[in-house]
């Protein structure tokens, strides 16, 4: 502290703003600041008094906490102090000052050393106010260094190179801190094109440590819903989850946990006509959220497995067991609870040889359509689909089916990726019908007769055979008899 300023013009005008500035203050905080014991020495060099012949270069002790001068030109604080608290407004000073000090004074003011003690005073006094600083022991010169050699070449010669050294460097350092922004902001965004991905933007939160958080959602790159070191101003994308398998619309929130080192405060003290002291002031930390506008739709990805009824058959309806499930996602619902119906439409091919897929063949007729639109109380599941037509002949008939965002109404085709389409191969078994040719016709086993009348063979061919069937008879009885007689006659 001086105990004759130079710049008496400077100091004047500075104890008539104190003392305005004391008066405000008292009176904002007077039935809320409680009373703190004086300031005694704290680390530095010089004398402990109000004013000195070289002053006090260092810090103060309050309450135990080391503070150090930030309005340069008035006496050391050796009376009574009042303790205003955490302040972002102290003396005045704007947030980027009270930044680099309350770096200053929190990351090396809290020393037992007197060099370092005194380099940070030094340093804190010229980001309060410069000018002041560099003149008020009659330096008329514009270097940091060159003032505090100007006193500690009689005060304590041997520390002066190491306190120019390091005021330097605290002061470039505190100039150079980053306001910690308070102006973090959060936006959500909906791709239009699927609904299920989107973006969250961090803007504002400048020199702060960011971490962002989504509830019904992740972020693409990770597929976790916590994003660390978040950058402001960077737009992540990100992807909804249902939180269950409801189908309802989904509301993406997301917070980002704030934080920062060093506050743009300090721990602020007053004494009545004297300094002005800072201590540490904290740290920042706050939370913003953000949420969907509007829910968004659940989009999933379906698909179809069939069987046809039954695999053989001569005439008739095309029947179609078709059963419908998400490949991916859980089935949506509507904005009344309704599972969102889905229309599902497949041709009918036909071929003359058994179907080969899984393209449809340059040869395959079309020959009828089928359609499905799903019940809003089922959802998926398995439906018969008949055919409002007949098979028109022999041959082998191939359903094809498919589900297309294009054939979907509105409100239901945002619940699928734009352009969304999913179809069945050509050909499998469990799709094909097959009608057979009828066999050749073939004359009934009661025409044989009639035939073998018609060449004249049948009307007396059973009197004639009759006939010469009994006259063999009697000759072969003749033939025995007379041979039995000769083998007798013999005998004897």
């Amino acid at each position: 502290m001086p105990a004759v300023p130079t710049r008496h013009a400077s100091l004047a005008r500075r104890l008539v703003l104190a003392l305005v500035f004391g008066l405000a203050v008292a009176g904002a905080v007077l039935t809320t600041a409680p009373p703190a014991a004086a300031a005694s020495q704290g680390s530095g060099f010089g004398t402990w008094a109000p004013l000195s012949a070289h002053g006090w270069h260092g810090s103060m002790l309050i309450d135990g906490i080391h503070t150090y001068c930030i309005v340069p030109g008035l006496p050391a604080p050796t009376g009574p102090s009042t303790d205003h608290g955490i302040r972002g407004d102290a003396a005045g000073l704007s947030p980027k000052q009270l930044a680099g000090i309350n770096h200053l004074v929190t990351t090396y003011g809290q020393t037992a050393d007197p060099v370092q003690a005194a380099s940070v005073g030094w340093a804190v006094k010229a980001i309060a106010d410069l000018d002041t600083t560099l003149h008020s022991w009659g330096y008329q010169g514009d270097s940091l260094a060159e003032a505090v050699d100007h006193i500690f070449s009689r005060l304590a010669p041997e520390h002066s190179a190491a306190i120019q050294q390091k005021a330097e460097a605290y002061y470039a350092e505190g100039m150079a801190v980053t306001v910690p922004g308070a102006d973090a902001a959060l936006t959500l965004s909906t791709d239009d094109a699927d609904p299920r991905r989107g973006a969250l933007r961090l803007d504002g939160a400048a020199g702060t440590a960011v971490v962002l958080t989504l509830e019904n959602a992740v972020f693409a790159d990770t597929g976790t819903a916590e994003l660390a070191r978040a950058v402001p101003g960077t737009s992540y994308e990100i992807r909804a989850v249902a939180p269950d398998d409801s189908g309802a619309p989904v509301a993406v929130r997301a917070s980002a946990a704030v934080s920062a080192t060093i506050a743009p405060a300090v721990r602020y003290f007053t004494t009545e006509g004297q300094q002005h002291t800072a201590g540490p002031g904290g740290s920042v930390q706050y939370t913003v959220t953000a949420q969907d506008a509007a829910p968004r739709p659940v989009v999933f990805s379906p698909g179809i497995t069939t069987q046809v009824l039954p695999p053989e058959s001569a005439t008739g309806y095309f029947v179609d067991d078709v059963t419908l499930t998400p490949v991916e996602g859980v089935w949506p619902r509507s904005a009344d609870g309704g599972l969102v119906p889905l229309r599902a439409t497949a041709v009918v091919y036909r071929t003359e040889a058994a179907p080969a897929g899984p393209d449809v063949p340059a040869d395959a007729v079309p020959v009828g359509e089928l359609e499905l639109l799903t019940d809003p109380e089922q959802g998926s599941g398995t439906y018969r689909v008949t055919s409002p037509w007949q098979l028109p002949g022999p041959g082998y008939y191939t359903a094809v089916w498919e589900i297309a965002a294009s054939a979907q109404e509105p409100e239901v085709a945002r619940h699928l990726e734009r352009d969304y389409r999913w179809s069945e191969d050509f050909g499998v078994p469990s799709q094909v019908v097959h009608v057979p040719a009828p066999p050749a016709a073939q004359p009934p086993p009661e025409e044989a007769p009639r035939a073998l009348a018609a060449t004249g063979l049948w009307d007396d061919a059973g009197t004639r055979v009759g006939a010469g069937g009994l006259a063999a008879l009697l000759a072969g009885v003749a033939l025995l008899a007379h041979l039995s007689q000769r083998r007798r006659l013999g005998a004897r």
